[in-house]
């Protein structure tokens, strides 16, 4: 007798199809309410049928379909509060995705290249007339956690996917008569494991100190409680600066719980006394990959990480030693800047130049 074992990422598709046909059936049967006052309307699969029927089978977008796009200072300024918030969550995104998927945390050039990323998708999209951001998801983060997914290849299939469903409408759609239930029971999985990554980041941190424990808890409850008070439209109106653009970008930014979460955080930490032991620095320090003073030839010695590299031009990456003052790149190095300014510096002011360790030319 052969026992077929299903992997996690088979496990939450295969109850996700599952629930939907159950939930096809009861809606054939009438078992669920037809009205929302009724119960299980929200679990019916025909409420938005009409998405499906009205949908074309195939559909090209092209630039600028809705029209030219037009720029205002007061929208700028508010897409710029909300892209910057966006920013810190990526960034967060970043660290929990490379810890679901077990690998270092991202360097400074990754982190650098995936907010450039984000933002030559923004523009793009903003020319295609989308009306929305390109960002990172933080549910894409739980569905690693979930289904223990995270291969590149996997990745790239999925935007495949995604483009070929943009042009095949019809398939689009048929994903829009998923029932709220589904929807929400997947969240509260992926939710749940994207909060769990977050807080083990504190694994580092001297959880049994006061101070530890009270910037934490502060931080917490004010990243769930102030967005929340600021969406009641009453609430909302005690911003009162005086600029009407500058209430619109503090209330973009005050309603992003992250946002308000790590800010706080933010300064507290930096503001409260705490030893760098206390508040986790030096175990942090010992995790991450830093890559600035790597060379070529400690590279390929094999002390180089190569998890975050251009694949196939690396070798010629590292032949231009222009690239290393270019901070996507994965031989970006922060010293090249300091020497060159130095050396700018010396060039101006011989007599007052200090020939120490860290004033002569070291290699970068």
């Amino acid at each position: 007798m052969q026992v077929i074992i299903l992997s996690t990422f088979h496990q939450v598709i295969l109850a996700v199809v599952i629930v939907w046909i159950f939930c096809a059936i009861l809606t054939l049967t009438n078992v669920f309410g037809e009205t929302e006052a009724e119960n299980g309307y929200y679990a019916r699969t025909d409420i938005r049928m009409s998405v499906l029927t009205d949908t074309a089978w195939f559909r090209f977008p092209y630039p600028g379909q809705w029209g030219l796009p037009t720029v205002s200072t007061a929208g700028m300024l508010g897409m710029l509060a909300g892209i910057i918030a966006s920013m810190l969550e990526s960034i967060g995104d970043y660290y929990a995705c490379a810890r679901l998927a077990g690998a270092p945390p991202p360097p400074t050039h990754a982190v650098n290249r995936g907010i450039m990323i984000e933002g030559l998708g923004s523009i793009i999209a903003g020319i295609w007339g989308t009306g929305n951001g390109t960002t990172s998801y933080s549910e894409n983060i739980g569905a690693i956690g979930i289904t223990k997914v995270g291969s590149r290849r996997v990745v790239q299939s999925s935007a495949l996917i995604m483009i070929a469903f943009g042009v095949l409408s019809k398939f689009g759609a048929l994903f829009v008569t998923m029932p709220d239930p589904i929807i929400g029971g997947v969240f509260c999985i992926m939710f749940g494991m994207i909060t769990a990554v977050g807080i083990s980041n504190l694994q580092y941190v001297d959880m049994n100190s006061t101070r530890n424990m009270s910037i934490f808890g502060f931080a917490m409850l004010m990243g769930l409680v102030l967005p929340q008070w600021l969406n009641d439209p009453a609430n909302a109106a005690s911003i009162q600066t005086g600029s009407q653009t500058l209430d619109q970008i503090l209330l973009v930014l005050l309603k992003t719980s992250m946002f308000v979460g790590g800010a706080i955080g933010f300064t507290l930490d930096n503001t409260v006394p705490g030893s760098p032991q206390e508040r986790g620095i030096l175990a942090w320090r010992e995790q991450l990959v830093d890559n600035a003073d790597d060379d070529a030839s400690d590279a390929y010695a094999g002390k180089h990480d190569a998890t975050y590299d251009f694949p196939a031009i690396m070798p010629y990456i590292r032949k231009v030693r222009a690239f290393k003052f270019l901070p996507i790149c994965p031989t970006f190095n922060v010293n090249a800047y300091k020497y060159c300014c130095r050396k700018k510096q010396a060039v101006r002011n011989p007599e007052t130049a200090v020939r120490t360790p860290e004033t002569v030319a070291t290699q970068f």
